[in-house]
């Protein structure tokens, strides 16, 4: 999550919105099935066959990666399901299943006649896939090895991670010290190599509390504790921390 992902700790920065609706726009409920879609018939689970040409991998992270690779003013400029739809467009594209003119020039015509019918399509197998992909869905808990180099007690220091398209660990921990609340039984995996971040293949999750104070120096409510479970790549000990710093 880059800074315009996770804004914890930042001030005046303008009216927030209260909307509740899941659904704002009709149109927005057609761009989450095509999410869902790509999701359940890109998944790796024993779901029913389907003769669709959706050949490539689609998670929740290629969904982030999208919306984070904006323009940070461009990001707060567009609305939820918009980003939604920049990003899978720009995957439909960079993947060769429609060039960006091909997508212009659909976009022109249905500007032009939006009343214009839109492809048929579809089968029930694609159906039932989706929904039985939503039922079960995918767990990131692996059954291999792990070795655990944190205990309930222990001080840790966040990393402060490089990153390029997507990380999982909020802007506003990194640097910072907490303690080890939980130690999560088993290794997980995330839904895709984030590069240099780091994440991708299993590892421990630690439950790590923070102290607000620690996080925001003489701008923190007393009595409260912050709390993030944040994978075994993003945290270490202070010593090896108070190394790198010296």
């Amino acid at each position: 999550m880059k800074l315009q992902h996770y804004l914890g700790g930042l001030e005046g920065l303008g009216p927030v919105s209260t909307e509740t609706r899941v659904f704002v726009e009709s149109w927005e409920t057609r761009i989450f099935g095509i999410h869902a879609a790509m999701m359940a018939l890109s998944s790796q689970l024993p779901l029913p066959r389907t003769s669709s040409t959706f050949h490539t991998v689609w998670t929740w992270a290629d969904l982030r990666k999208g919306a984070e690779s904006l323009n940070p003013f461009d990001y707060f400029k567009y609305r939820y399901y918009e980003k939604w739809l920049g990003g899978i467009s720009g995957y439909f594209i960079d993947k060769g299943y429609i060039s960006a003119d091909e997508l212009d020039r659909l976009t022109e015509d249905y500007y032009k006649d939006p009343g214009k019918p839109l492809p048929a399509g579809g089968e029930a197998a694609i159906d039932d896939r989706v929904v039985q992909y939503l039922v079960e869905g995918d767990s990131p808990k692996r059954d291999v090895p792990v070795a655990y180099r944190f205990a309930v007690g222990d001080t840790v220091v966040v990393k402060n991670i490089p990153t390029v398209e997507h990380t999982r660990l909020p802007g506003f921990l990194r640097n910072k010290t907490g303690t080890v609340e939980t130690v999560y039984d088993g290794a997980y995996t995330y839904l895709c190599d984030t590069g240099s971040d780091g994440i991708g293949a299993a590892m421990p999750v630690y439950c790590v509390r923070f102290d607000p104070a620690e996080l925001w120096p003489d701008n923190a409510e007393p009595n409260f504790s912050i709390y993030a479970d944040l994978y075994a790549h993003y945290v270490e000990a202070p010593a090896s921390a108070a190394a790198k710093a010296a």
